[in-house]
This record gives structure tokens, sequence and C-alpha cells, in this order.
């Protein structure tokens, strides 16, 4: 989630309406200009005993974090306490309950991010040997109560937690016992992102099954490949979802801002601290009427912070950002973004997969959304068949888009290797999630404390 460090006092007090596209257009980049950004979380446990460590105790979270400073990383404090660190290689910041992530700094192609994703885990797992701290690639905590977990001291994160439960069942679960893999993207234009939107919003489900890999909750398999995906069915239905709006004719970012000016607030930042605004209406801020801070109106930085407190699958800020899957170890940290690169940076790419998915009908898509939680592959495509039917198809549409790009490291290899564990994946059968309840079932003998025996990263 977002990073705050000042107060923006100097930037623009909206005055109209039009102001509130303004990031989604400053977002338009020419092809050239594109960028790759990738989120990717982990948990961290203490070696000894397994317990997931506390921000403030002896070699907890905050100690891990100082010692990034090693690398070159300068920590970003909120309230005396350091919540994050940045670097060249982007931002290491906490998820609630210390699950920490690394947000990668916008590069040219998928051999820098895969190169950046390997100096992050090298850094971390120096650091984690040396104080007692390891680290799990998973979509959410395999064995953990939310009463085992701590609460990271962040602002926006307390007002969350008070919130959560007033609007899902599953709220505190996203926040504290998930992780994700994320990518954002770039466009060109306001019809560039519309068709990129529609595409990634469509075939999000696929990334859901194929990364799928949290498959227990708190020592036993729960019935789902994605548990995580599954949370955010009831977590706040304000906020998140399929966004039927994408799919009708003439959305663009006017659309987008009518759909976020109905998603209730959070927070409001101001002079390093975190005003809980929770449940209003940034339409009533807009009047300077908003019940936390009466007479005052939002200035721009207020309208880019209400933006990253929707949680749909696709997400449209400056960028595009896909959402779908889970948490994995460091080839599928790769393949995330490669999967996305290749379908959505290439014209002909993007145009075959709009091909596949255009005829399918909202209904069709909300019961694929509904579906792949629990049925991976096996989930049913609108109009007929299921998921594992067009997954090939779309990897190689994917590779296509990959190999147009001819991006090259120094072996004179070009992207498409990045896509090879999801092949794999495509080829057995079997999600990631499917393969662990195998081991549970199997050679594990219902033990899940084996699961931190898996190499994860």
């Amino acid at each position: 989630m977002s990073t705050r460090e000042i107060s923006d006092h100097e930037d623009p007090v909206i005055e109209n309406l039009e102001q509130l596209a303004a990031p989604m257009a400053a977002g338009e980049k020419p092809r050239e200009a594109w960028r790759i950004g990738t989120e990717h979380e982990k948990f961290v446990y203490d070696t000894a005993d397994r317990h997931a460590p506390s921000y403030h105790e002896a070699g907890g979270i905050r100690d891990l974090l100082m010692a990034l400073t090693e690398f070159d990383w300068e920590p970003i404090v909120e309230g005396g306490n350091v919540i994050a660190m940045k670097g060249a290689d982007g931002t290491v910041s906490l998820e609630p309950a210390g699950q920490l992530e690394l947000s990668g700094a916008p590069l040219e192609n998928l051999h820098q991010t895969c190169a950046e994703t390997g100096r992050h885990l090298a850094q971390v797992k120096i650091i984690g040997d040396r104080i007692g701290k390891s680290y799990l690639g998973l979509g959410m905590w395999p064995d953990k109560t939310r009463e085992a977990l701590p609460i990271m001291p962040k602002g926006r994160y307390a007002i969350m937690l008070r919130h959560m439960p007033r609007v899902g069942s599953m709220g505190l679960d996203m926040m504290l016992r998930t992780c994700t893999v994320q990518v954002n993207l770039d466009y060109s234009s306001e019809a560039d992102m519309a068709q990129k939107f529609r595409v990634s919003l469509a075939l999000q489900p696929l990334a859901t099954a194929l990364f799928a890999n949290s498959p227990f909750t708190e020592g036993k398999p729960n019935g789902y490949l994605s548990y995580r995906s599954h949370i955010w069915s009831d977590t706040d239905p304000a906020r998140t979802g399929m966004l039927p709006f994408v799919f009708e004719d003439g959305f663009g970012y006017e659309r987008y801002v009518r759909y976020m000016l109905d998603v209730p607030m959070y927070f409001v930042f101001r002079d390093g601290k975190y005003i809980d605004a929770a449940g209003q209406s940034f339409r009533d801020f807009l009047k300077g009427e908003l019940p936390a801070l009466p007479g005052e109106r939002p200035r721009l930085s207020d309208w880019q912070d209400h933006l990253s407190t929707a949680f749909p699958e696709v997400r449209l800020k400056s960028f595009l950002e896909m959402r779908g899957a889970d948490g994995g170890p460091w080839s599928r940290i790769c393949a995330l973004p490669a999967f996305w690169v290749g379908l959505l940076y290439d014209q002909g790419a993007l145009d075959a997969a709009w091909d596949l998915v255009k005829h399918w009908d909202m209904e069709g898509r909300e019961t694929l959304r509904a579906s792949v939680p629990k049925l991976g592959l096996d989930a049913p495509l609108p109009g007929g068949g299921i998921l594992r039917d067009i997954a090939s198809e779309v990897l190689d549409i994917s590779r296509s888009g990959l190999a147009a790009r001819g991006q090259l490291n120094a072996g004179g290899d070009n992207e498409t290797g990045y896509l090879e564990p999801l092949a794999e994946i495509v080829a057995s059968g079997k999600v990631p999630a499917e393969r662990l309840l195998d081991l549970y079932h199997g050679e594990w003998g219902g033990d899940i404390s084996r699961v931190y025996e898996v190499k994860t990263f």
C-alpha cells in the first residue's frame, strides 16, 4: 500500500471535477516510455519458533528494515517510526502485519525486473540469516490466526483495521494474512487505457488461477486454491470487484472518476498524520463539507491518496495495476509481469487477447471471477468450457507479445523465458496450490509445519 512522507501543502486545491481526471491523463506515455513496475510481498517469520515478528522486538521488523541501510536504502519515518526504506530499486515497505513488500522501480524490460527482484531477495536473505528471520512466498499465512499476528505502526492501517469489520467479514484477513504479486503498466492514451483495462480485467481470473497459492488456513486445507482471492469477495463491496462499467461503451477517465467518487474514503493525510475519514464521502470533501475536516477542500494529493484506497481486480491511477495473483517464489514473481507485459505491451498481442474475450458477457465474467478461487483452471468460462481451455492460447499470445518486443539480455535471450513457470503449470494441469495440497495429503502426512521446508525463495 502507498507510503506517504510529507503533507503536500503546495499542491493545487481541487476547484472542479475536470481536475480529478488529471492524474490518469498525466499517466499517458509514448510507447518508448512505457515501463514495468513490479510489487511483491512476502511473510516474515522467526526461524527459531516461526512466530511472525513484531515491529519493536529485538531482531524484529524495525531492525530488519534498518539493516537495509547497508545496501544504501534510506529510512522513511512516520510518527517517529521507520515504516519504509527508499532506494534505487524502489521502496521496501510494510503491510499491516509486517509482510515485507518491494515496490520496484519503473524499469524498461523484464530482465531488469527479474534482476531487481533477485537483488532484493538476496539482501533480505543476508539480513534474515543474521537476525534469525526467513520468508514465505505464499498467498496467505498457512498456519497463523489473526490474533497471532502483530500490527505495524502505520496511521492508515489503524484506520483501516477499525473500519474493515464494519463493511465485510474478511477485510482483516486481507490486511493481516495475505500476500500478493502485482505489476503496474502504462498506456499511451485514454483509448489504449480502456482496451488494456478491459483485457486485463477479463483475464485477471486466469492470473488468479495460474498463481493460486493459498490453500491453507490455520493449519488445514481451506477448500480453496486461492483463499487470498476469495477473501476479496467479502472485504468491502464498495471498493472491490470486476467493475462492469469498464466494458460499457464510452468508458474512460471520467467514468472511473465517477466510480471513485462513490468509493467511501478512509483518511486524509495532514502534517504527517492520518485523519480518520472512514466511510465519509469525497463528494462532500469537494464541497468543503467533510466531517473529518469541516470547511476544508481537497488538494490533488488527497485525490491521489483516495485513488489508492479502491481495490478492484484491476486498478487505475496514473497506470494500470494488475491485482489478481497470490504471492509466490522468485520465478513466479518474474512470471507475473511477463504474463501481462506480453499481453498488453504489443498491439498485436493486445488485439488478439481482446478478440478472445470481447464476446464474454458480464454475468459470465462475474461467475468466472467468483469460481476461480475454489476451482482454479476448472472455473467455467463465459459461453462454455473451462479456464484451462484457453490457458495455453493466452500464454501463446503473451509469448508472441514478448517476442515482438525484442528486449534482449546480455546473453541474447528475449523475455519469453520468464513465462516458463506458467507454461509448466499449464502443461502439468496443476496450479501451485494443488501441488501443496498433494504434499500435505501425501509426504507431509497432514503436518502443516512442513510448509516451512518448501523452498519459496
